[in-house]
Parts: structure tokens; C-alpha cells; sequence
């Protein structure tokens, strides 16, 4: 029962949809590990639920995303499944270099390029992303002194 007007398809499809969120709740033993708490404290137990809350709805998005994103495409690739899509995409690694910059290991495959999309995202976003986590390392691993003249002669007008 609704007090939205929907068709037969849309309703099947929510039923469907509410179904699958059910599924993963009760499955979350799984793929979270929650099949004992092992935690001192009830505050740390409500934090560690609260945390496979918040780890469910990502899933849960992920697994809408793909199924979309499966459905648009001619065929059903079996990478486009969240364990699969997920075990993919930590192919994508950074390394460093001799020179002590970061760069990406492998160029992004097609396999990867799908998935992305299924996202809204692409190669580009993946490139930039990497270029501002290798800047962000560096920037860690300054000394104080070195990240303060850097900051101001980023600030520079010449």
C-alpha cells in the first residue's frame, strides 16, 4: 500500500527494491562481520552498528548504481556485481616513483572505465584524484619549515 500513483512496474520494482534492502540487513553477518561484536563497551557496539548502518546504504547504492548501470548494457557482465565491481576497482593503486612522485600503477582498463561510469565518474575524475592524493602524501611527509615556504610562495603574485 502507497499513497504515491505508480504503475504495476514501478510498485513491482519497489516491493523489489525493499526486498533487496531486507536481504542485505539480514545478511550483513556476511559481508560485515558482524557475527559477534567482540567490543568492550555498549557505546563501542553502538558505534560499530551505527558504522554497518552507514556501511549498508553505500552497498545498497552501490548495488542500485550497478544494476542500472547492467541494465543499459547490451549482454549481463558479471563484473558489474558489487563484489566484483569492488575487487576491480582496488586495482587501481597508486606508486611511487624514483623522483618520490606518485602516479597511477596501470592505466584504467575498460572493465574499470564501465564501472566508473556506473558512477558518473571516469578516467579523468580517476587521474585528478590520483594527482591530488600524491600531492597530498608529499605535503605529509614535509617537514613543517618546507610545507610553510611552499604555501607562501604558492601565494606569491609575480
Amino acid at each position: 500500500m502507497t499513497s504515491e500513483k505508480m504503475t504495476a512496474s514501478e510498485a513491482l520494482n519497489l516491493y523489489k527494491s525493499r526486498d533487496i534492502s531486507e536481504k542485505l540487513f539480514g545478511s550483513d553477518k556476511t559481508f560485515l562481520g558482524n557475527s559477534s561484536f567482540r567490543v568492550a563497551s555498549s557505546q563501542a557496539a553502538e558505534a560499530k552498528i551505527f558504522i554497518q548502518f552507514i556501511a549498508l546504504i553505500i552497498r545498497a547504492r552501490i548495488y542500485t548504481l550497478l544494476r542500472k548501470r547492467k541494465a543499459e548494457m547490451p549482454g549481463k557482465p558479471n563484473y558489474l556485481s558489487v563484489p566484483s565491481a569492488l575487487k576491480e576497482l582496488e586495482k587501481v593503486e597508486l606508486i611511487r616513483q624514483s623522483n618520490g612522485n606518485y602516479k597511477l600503477d596501470h592505466a584504467v582498463t575498460a572493465t574499470q572505465k564501465v564501472i566508473l561510469g556506473a558512477f558518473g565518474l571516469d578516467e579523468k575524475w580517476i587521474k585528478a584524484q590520483a594527482r591530488q592524493i600524491g600531492k597530498d602524501i608529499q605535503n605529509a611527509a614535509m617537514p613543517e619549515e618546507q610545507k610553510d615556504d611552499d604555501e607562501d610562495a604558492e601565494n606569491e603574485e609575480y
